[in-house]
């Protein structure tokens, strides 16, 4: 007679015992059996098989993921909310236009200047907003980095579009606390509705400061290297487009070996961004800087 343990064991004759059924989706032989799963099975020679109970991961799983969906959707509501307000208690900024031709004539530059070089364009992008051309008005990844932070506490900065960077200068008088940033993304966006693309480089050529005394593009293009903006070399026109962040620190004439390292890095941007050749840039870099600012001191008329 042939005796019965549990699934898997032998009799008292070393007989095998009849194997219970798989549990379904398991294939033949599975260490647990749809009986062990569910229920102890009984004594047989003084000992039970105790069974690990499974544990529910796909339900637990899906439940987690949904969880985290829901509060995304929670968060992108609240600032669709919150951005809303915040388009609502800002100004206009159909006087954009206004306020940059006041701020060009405080500091003697004649509003509007000449057109935007290309070259100057396509360094400013490269280097401070890549996206220019298709954004509209901020960088949401940037956007989003910059409120991660500063929930977090990390004060993570940076990312402001040359939209942000225009409000900045026109309505927040420079200043950078987080209402002032928060008030300069929705004038961005309101910058982006209201003007075309160049109008806005207009503006931000004019009265951006470029250190040294020099106000808007022209002054900066005449008084570091005695040219007019339109015959700005690549090198020149890296070396302005750097400036922006830092001009007094970048001043070529006073601090050359910073004025060189943001050159490199606009040119890098350049080439980043498709609008130079290595070779191009590698022939701009290898213009010496006292060659460039040679005729450093206003253009002869």
């Amino acid at each position: 007679m042939t005796m019965r343990g549990p699934a898997g064991d032998a009799g008292s004759r070393g007989d095998p015992t009849i194997p219970l059924p798989a549990r379904p989706g398991e294939p033949p032989g599975s260490e647990y059996s749809y009986v062990a799963a569910t229920a102890t099975v009984p004594a047989a020679h003084g000992y039970a098989y105790q069974p690990r109970a499974r544990r529910p991961r796909r339900r637990r799983a899906r439940r987690v993921l949904w969880r985290l969906l829901g509060a995304v959707v929670v968060l992108v509501l609240l600032g669709l909310v919150a951005f809303g307000g915040l388009m609502a208690a800002t100004p206009s900024a159909g006087n954009a236009s206004q306020l940059a031709a006041e701020q060009a004539s405080a500091h003697h530059v004649t509003y509007p200047g000449p057109p935007v070089p290309a070259r100057f364009a396509a360094a400013l992008t490269a280097t401070e907003d890549w996206r220019f051309y298709s954004e509209p008005g901020i960088d949401l990844y940037a956007v989003a980095r910059v409120g991660f932070g500063y929930i977090t506490g990390h004060g993570i900065g940076g990312g402001a579009t040359l939209y942000q960077q225009l409000a900045k200068m026109l309505y927040t008088n420079g200043q950078s606390s987080p209402t002032d940033e928060a008030e300069q993304v929705a004038l961005a966006v309101k910058l982006y509705l209201t003007y075309p693309r160049p109008k806005i480089l207009q503006m931000y050529a004019d009265v951006a400061y470029f250190g040294d005394g020099n106000y808007g593009l022209t002054q900066a293009s005449c008084g570091y290297f005695g040219v007019e903006p339109s015959r700005l070399s690549w090198p020149q026109a890296a070396m302005l487009a750097g400036m922006v962040q830092g001009p007094s620190m970048d001043d070529p004439l006073t601090h050359p070996g910073n004025a060189r390292t943001r050159e490199e890095h606009v040119i890098g941007r350049l080439v980043a961004t498709g609008k130079l050749t290595q070779a191009q840039a590698s022939a701009a870099l290898a213009v010496p800087l006292s060659s460039l600012v040679a005729n450093a001191g206003g253009c002869s008329q």
